[in-house]
């Protein structure tokens, strides 16, 4: 956790704030001009607000791209619920004494509301402003799945690890950031609800004024610091969610820098259907990426292994709809499967003797199975529906969990049977067995490089070679070596370009 990722959802919260005040003040204003409109409005905000964020900023991400300006809109939307309501409700409350007073000195509507009716109303409304500020510092932890930056990768990451310091360091620094934020607003508030005080001193007026100024710019700053373009120097990817894409990247990265004087440039952490919609097209904002053949066929394409034709490889029809459709292409196999498997505890293996997914099937009934969410989908043939009938699997109890928390889950012993990645360090640590899909349901899950098709064009001068080096990853790797290696970062903690680097280093890439 840097200064530089707290900085980042410091500033994202900031600038969503301000455009939240920009649009939600005058937005009821309008509900308190026009009962008409306030039902209409009203309900907008309440059904974003009740919008998941996530969806949220997939939507929002369609028209931006990823990155900061998708964060801020998302957060702008989810903060207008209690500024717009505040502001008309503050408006609704001024005494009717005062407005008649206003009208019968001559006052015009909106000289009125400027100077009568919005003064009196202020402490209201920038309650509404501080509620939507404290919310906003812990809902900007989703700006990690679309390339946002910020506190989420840091807790999303120790969530998956069960790394308590990581998910404890970043919720501190959460609730410190909230806690201050909320207190310098709440000392504002209580200033503007205090009408009997006796009117400062000059110098007082002198620096409160330069206190205000002072804190303009900071906001102004920090609102600035989200459009600040991120560095994107020489080739770019995107950091991945998992420790396997983690570890690829980094390897490119030094491969790359070690032979060339190219940079290679990875940033803020995105979800791998948000990487490749940035990796195509011509607004592409990255070059390369890390991913699966099968993930692409099924996640990012949309399609199943029922559409790949009779005799051609999944690897095969996935690289030749890239290249007609996306002008992208793999770059062969690193040699990771990184399937679907099913894993189950000790405990199991003990009492039942199984080593294969067959022979679950006359102790299904006695067993608790678990997967995410995204397993139980109807997308698919690879799924659960289709994996129980495939096997003549009937489970005792079938429970969802999130993707995060699964291996927390069955350390716990909430689970007997459950679906994990092959090559996850995590399946160690949690003491799961492998079992062999001995009548091969799931599909291959291949490791592989993306390239967009004019990426070595555009390097042919600072890398002449770059594509021999990239494929130098081609093959190295087993099922049991990436498992090993995802275990010493998820497991002993260890830094993965530090993991990476020494890989590296044993298969003579790169001196020590």
């Amino acid at each position: 956790m840097s200064a530089v990722m707290i900085l980042d959802h410091i500033s994202i919260v900031v600038a969503s704030l301000l455009c939240a005040i920009l649009a939600g003040v005058p937005l009821g204003v309008i509900c308190y001009f026009y009962p008409a409109a306030r039902r209409v409005i009203l309900r907008v905000v309440d059904l974003i607000q009740t919008t998941p964020a996530l969806a949220l900023l997939g939507i929002i991400m369609v028209f931006l791209g990823a990155g900061k300006p998708t964060v801020i809109t998302g957060l702008a939307l989810y903060s207008l619920l209690p500024i717009v309501r505040n502001t008309c409700l503050g408006l609704d409350q001024v005494p009717d004494y005062l407005v008649e007073a206003a009208k019968g000195m001559g006052m015009t509507r909106l000289y009125r509301l400027a100077h009568v009716e919005m003064p009196m109303a202020a402490p209201i409304i920038f309650t509404g402003i501080r509620i939507a500020a404290v919310n906003a510092v812990g809902t900007a932890v989703f700006a990690a799945f679309v390339g946002g930056g910020g506190l989420g990768g840091v807790i999303n990451t120790g969530i998956r690890q069960d790394d308590m310091n990581a998910i404890l360091g970043g919720t501190g620094v959460l609730m410190l950031m909230a806690l201050v934020l909320d207190t310098l607003m709440g000392i504002v508030e209580r200033r503007m609800n205090s009408r009997t005080a006796a009117a400062p001193a000059y110098r007082f007026r002198v620096v409160r004024r330069l206190g205000a100024a002072a804190a303009a710019v900071c906001v102004l700053g920090l609102c600035a610091w989200n459009f600040i373009p991120q560095d994107a120097d020489g080739l770019v990817l995107y950091q991945g969610e998992f420790s396997e894409v983690q570890l690829v990247n980094s390897m490119i990265q030094q491969l790359v820098e070690d032979r060339y004087d190219l940079t290679v440039t990875i940033k803020d952490q995105m979800t791998s259907k948000n990487n490749f919609d940035e990796l195509v097209g011509d607004g592409h904002s990255c070059d390369l990426m890390y991913n699966w053949d099968g993930t692409i066929l099924t996640t990012i394409m949309g399609l199943d292994t029922a559409d790949i034709p009779e005799g051609r490889t999944l690897y095969d029809f996935v690289n030749e709809r890239l290249q007609d459709k996306y002008d992208v292409r793999l770059m062969g196999k690193i040699g990771v499967n990184n399937t679907y498997a099913i894993g189950v505890t000790q405990d199991v293996v003990d009492r039942y003797g199984v080593a294969a997914i067959s022979d679950l099937q006359p102790v299904a009934g006695e067993l608790r199975f678990g997967a995410e969410q995204d397993f139980f989908t109807d997308a698919g043939s690879m799924k659960f529906g289709p994996f129980v009938n495939f096997y003549d699997l009937d489970f005792k109890e079938v429970r969802h969990v999130d993707i995060m928390l699964k291996y927390k889950a069955i350390e716990q012993g909430a689970y007997d049977v459950m679906v994990v990645y092959a090559t996850d360090g995590l399946n160690k640590r949690a003491g799961l067995t492998i079992l062999e899909d001995d009548r091969h349901f799931f599909p291959d899950y291949y490791g592989t490089i993306l390239a967009r098709n004019d990426v070595f064009e555009r390097f042919r001068e600072q890398a002449p070679d770059l594509e021999d080096t990239l494929s130098l990853l081609n093959g190295l790797f087993t099922d049991e070596l990436m498992s090993g290696l995802t275990y010493e970062v998820d497991v002993e903690g260890r830094p993965v370009d530090e993991v990476a680097h020494e890989f590296l280093v044993g298969q003579g890439l790169l001196e020590k």
